[in-house]
């Protein structure tokens, strides 16, 4: 009889999780694998990124960042594991009521939409006024392997969440990317991003890191869904593409990490760069031709770009439209870029 109890008890456990997931599946989208959420305490930007081997276009969903949402200079949360709208909308509202990253966890944990907290995971950074503060939750009924790291270097504030996952490795190299990244917080969460691009850091992938991925990035001054930097792509596995590194790509359209300051080109600087600081107008001269110039902000926005088909040595070029600010200029020459930091006022 006692054999008998204990078998009939592992059966309806089994059985509940089956069930669970049945009548669930119209309402929760299912494992979703690795993921950060990051802030910059100084340009008060926010930002996310992510991804799983769930293939999107079997799920039957469009976006691959359904699983975040940056509420711009307020918070940013991840809702992943088994995904379930109405716990999204209701973090949305408690970040927007005032509550820490800690007390909307609490809150979702003891108001979970199907009353199972312990299937979810969730990754939250958020301002606070001038407090800001990350957390994490993963739940016990999360698939293996699964955890969460969260930390803070240099104003900058990050929660890294998984499950699924090939290891804690795939964490670990995620936070440390982050963490030796220079540079604005879409360079650091890209970076995060670069650490995970392992082949199985989502078991189920057999060659590949994920089948999609996505990385955004808002500004305080956006709008709730419009974040300034919205990069994402989705992939089958019959396509053997890594997402990492075509989110890489995207990424380098529109961005550009380059840590190489101004005051560390010595030998290597070819080019002068004057009146610097100025008002309206650039010039820019050298011994070796330029072959493409970029102008980004101090939040790593990139406002100009050109590229010359005759490289050249001389170049002028107008700031007229800027506000007075710290800028980065970037020259390219056979290959080998340079950056130089601009003063306009």
């Amino acid at each position: 009889m006692k054999i008998l109890n204990m078998f009939f008890f592992k059966f309806s456990r089994r059985l509940f999780y089956i069930v669970f997931i049945l009548t669930n599946s119209y309402n929760a989208i299912c494992q979703d694998t690795f993921s950060i959420v990051g802030l910059d305490s100084t340009s008060r930007q926010i930002g996310s990124a992510g991804a799983s081997c769930l293939d999107l276009y079997f799920a039957g969903i469009n976006n691959p960042a359904f699983l975040t949402d940056i509420l711009p200079d307020t918070g940013v949360v991840n809702t992943q594991s088994y995904f379930i709208q109405a716990n999204q909308d209701n973090a949305r509202t408690r970040l927007r009521l005032g509550q820490t990253p800690s007390q909307t966890i609490s809150w979702l944990i003891t108001n979970d939409a199907n009353n199972n907290p312990q299937f979810k995971q969730y990754g939250i950074v958020a301002f606070n006024g001038n407090n800001p503060s990350s957390a994490s939750h993963t739940g016990t009924a999360c698939i293996n392997y699964k955890n969460h790291v969260n930390g803070s270097i240099n104003g900058f504030y990050y929660a890294i969440q998984g499950n699924i996952l090939l290891g804690q490795s795939v964490l670990d190299s995620m936070e440390s990317r982050f963490r030796n990244t220079n540079g604005p917080l879409a360079c650091k969460l890209m970076a995060a991003m670069q650490g995970a691009k392992v082949i199985g850091a989502d078991t189920r992938c057999n060659n590949s890191s994920s089948l999609f991925a996505f990385l955004q990035v808002a500004n305080p001054t956006d709008t709730h869904g419009n974040p300034f930097l919205n990069i994402s792509l989705k992939t089958k596995q019959v396509d053997n593409v890594e997402p990492i590194d075509s989110l890489q790509k995207l990424f380098n359209v529109n961005q550009n990490c380059l840590t190489l300051g101004s005051e560390e080109n010595k030998g290597l600087i070819k080019f002068n760069i004057y009146p610097n600081p100025t008002n309206n107008f650039l010039t820019i001269t050298g011994h070796s031709p330029i072959s493409k110039i970029q102008l980004y902000n101090a939040q790593g926005q990139k406002l100009f770009e050109e590229q010359y088909v005759q490289p050249k040595t001389n170049i002028s070029i107008s700031l007229d439209g800027l506000s007075n600010s710290i800028y980065f200029v970037y020259l390219f020459n056979n290959e080998i870029n340079y950056k130089y930091k601009l003063i306009k006022q």
